[in-house]
This record gives C-alpha cells, sequence and structure tokens, in this order.
C-alpha cells in the first residue's frame, strides 16, 4: 500500500508540473468507526491471547492539493486524542494467594493520514493512504512494571460521494477500511514480560465540510 500510495503521489507531481490546473481544498471532519484488536502477551514461557472489539468517534481537519478537478493528494490530521476506557483486572498469586490490580488506559495521539485519491465521474471517489499514530499506554500495574509508548503504521482504503456548490464549499460522505501493522512492548521492569499488538483493523463513516480554492 505504501509502494502503491508513493507512486500516486509521485505520479500527481509529475503531472502537476505540466499543469496549472492545481486547486486547493481544506476542511473538517467527523468520524465514528468500529475496530478490533488482537493482542498475546508473554510472561517466560506462559502466553495469554486477547481479542477485544470497540468504538470509537473523533473530529480532524485536512488541506488537500487537487489536479484538473479529478486527483487529491492530502493530509487529514486528529487534533485530539483518541481515548479508550480503563481496563482493570485482579490476579492472584499462586505461592502466597495476595492480589495484585492492573490497570491500563490507552491514549492515541498524532493520528495522521497521508492519502491520494480519484474522482470516478462527476460525484463519486475513491481514495488510498498511509496512517500513522502515537500509542501511550497509561498504566497501573499491582507488579511495579511499567509499558513504553509505540508508534504504529497502517493504511486505509475509502470510498465516498462528494456534493459540490456553485460558491466552492463541498459535502462528503465516505467510507473507509483501515488496518494497522502490529508492534509490540516489553516490561520495563522485566524483559521476560511482553506485549505484542497482532492486530487493529476497522471499518468507520465519516462526514466532511470544506472550501475549495
Amino acid at each position: 500500500m505504501k509502494k502503491l500510495l508513493a507512486t500516486i503521489f509521485f505520479s500527481v507531481l509529475y503531472v502537476s508540473s505540466v499543469s496549472a490546473d492545481m486547486g486547493l481544498n481544506v476542511g473538517v471532519s467527523g468520524q465514528a468507526g468500529l475496530f478490533a484488536a488482537s493482542a498475546t502477551e508473554t510472561s517466560g514461557s506462559e502466553k495469554n491471547n486477547a481479542t477485544e472489539h470497540g468504538s470509537a468517534g473523533w473530529a480532524s481537519v485536512f488541506a488537500e492539493m487537487t489536479l484538473n478537478d479529478r486527483f487529491m493528494l492530502g493530509v487529514d490530521y486528529v487534533p485530539a486524542a483518541l481515548e479508550t476506557d480503563t481496563t482493570e483486572t485482579a490476579n492472584s498469586s499462586q505461592y502466597d494467594g495476595a492480589t495484585t490490580t492492573q490497570k491500563i488506559q490507552l491514549d492515541f495521539e498524532n493520528l495522521t493520514t497521508l492519502y491520494a485519491g480519484v474522482m470516478l465521474g462527476d460525484s463519486f471517489y475513491a481514495k488510498a493512504g498511509v496512517t500513522t499514530v502515537e500509542v501511550i499506554t497509561n498504566e497501573n500495574l499491582g507488579s511495579g512494571g511499567s509499558y513504553g509508548n509505540v508508534d504504529i503504521d497502517g493504511s486505509m482504503v475509502g470510498v465516498g460521494y462528494v456534493y459540490n456548490a456553485d460558491n466552492g464549499a463541498f459535502v462528503r460522505i465516505e467510507g473507509n477500511y483501515l488496518s494497522f501493522d502490529g508492534a509490540s512492548v516489553t516490561n520495563a521492569e522485566n524483559s521476560d514480560v511482553s506485549v505484542k499488538l497482532k492486530n487493529l483493523d476497522g471499518i468507520s463513516g465519516k462526514i466532511s465540510i470544506g472550501k475549495s480554492f
């Protein structure tokens, strides 16, 4: 997907160099989605697998370069963190019966997408992009350990419909599929304990309003 986007990116730049019919779109978006994630916690020789499903909603801003009212190359940025609920578990020691409480909560910050798109006629379009996000771990572990933060990359594809007004304003409705790569973090106090995110995938619906210049 990254190679595909890079090819589109340089193709747009090449065509732009010989064309004066370029424009700029700016706007804001609201988006909501459903996601599924699976992860594995490894502690020595013991492994525990878990799968979670959840929903999220967020707002973003975007800017696009356009060419001949047909091609677009843009960046979408989410200025506010996406916060998960706090997960709490209580574990009893097999040796002395003592109970420890584990709490963890995640923030997804600086979610940024670079994308390219093409109009499929007058009103419909398709787009593809690459995404990056910072995962901030906020944990309170009874064991005294901690995990570091990590950046994860991903990709997205989407299709949408746009209504263009005569004054340059526009409204878009689109659906997207997002897929993030895996990542691993190791307990800072015990290198034998680690968590590996195997996948994070989701679908979302998005509404955007903007202005063309």
